[in-house]
């Protein structure tokens, strides 16, 4: 008895976790169709014409998709051989924010709208269509990005100074003009035009301000390039030390040498030829 119960166990293993197999695929491919349905629902469910008339069926259908993912969510606890790390894991939290707010709901309707944290399912279509390695290209740029947090948060800190600066001197020459009546809307102001955001809600009317204006738009142009910058020269060393820890680049037999392009046949330094089997090798891992 036992026996059947480990054979059936690993039958919804194969069809619940896994995705090779034809019923696996089926049984994603559906369950990504009633997250997408239930999502529908919530956003039309938001819609104050749409809520008056339907919100009874439309209640009633949450319900339905409510109750069908909390069964999936237990149906792979049961399943999962380490309950723990599927719990713990990112998919696993994600499948339980999906339905938790339909039960908070029924004390706080507030809290139902936040049933919108069931499109994050949709990641699972990664593992479905065998675009893992997209995942694993993200990690490039959430690499990237820690890396470089401590220079963009020291050029945040300019940009505010500069704001603090630019708004005060507009304060001093636009003076109880509309939008410009205190140090904190003027820097507002100043924030909206550094950025390039430019909502119009508060202009300068005298030419001094409109000058300084116009040096703030022209500056807020360049300092959308410096965080950029930062990012980029982030990200092509994280690529580069990348190949380099997967043995991407090419070496040379001779110097030692390992920083040469992808398609280079001599040695940058020395000249000596690279060896064609460690070219075919280098071509292989990043084909796969």
């Amino acid at each position: 008895m036992v026996r059947k119960n480990s054979k059936w166990k690993s039958y919804l293993q194969n069809i619940v976790f896994h995705s090779d197999t034809t019923l696996g695929r089926l049984f994603d491919l559906t369950l990504l169709l009633a997250i997408v349905l239930s999502v529908l629902v919530i956003l039309f469910d938001s819609v104050p014409s749409i809520h008056h008339e339907h919100h009874e069926s439309l209640y009633v259908v949450e319900w339905f998709f409510t109750i069908l993912f909390t069964l999936e969510y237990i149906l792979r606890i049961y399943i999962a051989d380490n309950k723990r790390k599927y719990i713990l894991s990112g998919l696993g939290i994600v499948d339980f924010l999906s339905i938790i707010p339909a039960y908070l709901g029924i004390f706080y309707m507030e809290y139902q709208f936040l049933l919108v944290f069931r499109s994050l399912r949709l990641l699972r279509v990664f593992k479905i269509l065998k675009l893992s390695a997209y995942l694993r290209e993200s990690n490039y740029i959430i690499k990237a990005l820690y890396n470089s947090y401590r220079k963009i948060m020291l050029f945040m800190m300019f940009i505010v100074i500069m704001a603090l600066i630019i708004g005060s001197a507009a304060y001093i020459i636009e003076k109880d003009t509309p939008g410009f009546e205190s140090i904190p809307k003027s820097i507002y102001w100043a924030a909206v035009t550094i950025t390039t955001v430019g909502y119009g809600d508060v202009t300068p009317v005298t030419p001094l301000g409109q000058a300084l204006a116009m040096i703030v738009m022209v500056c807020g142009y360049s300092i959308i390039a410096v965080p950029t910058g930062i990012v980029t020269s982030e990200l092509t060393r994280e690529r580069y030390e990348a190949r380099n820890r997967n043995n991407l680049v090419k070496y040379c037999p001779e110097c030692g040498f390992k920083e040469h392009d992808y398609g280079a046949i001599y040695c940058l330094l020395c000249g000596h030829t690279l060896k064609a089997k460690q070219q075919d090798k280098v071509k292989k891992k990043i084909n796969e």
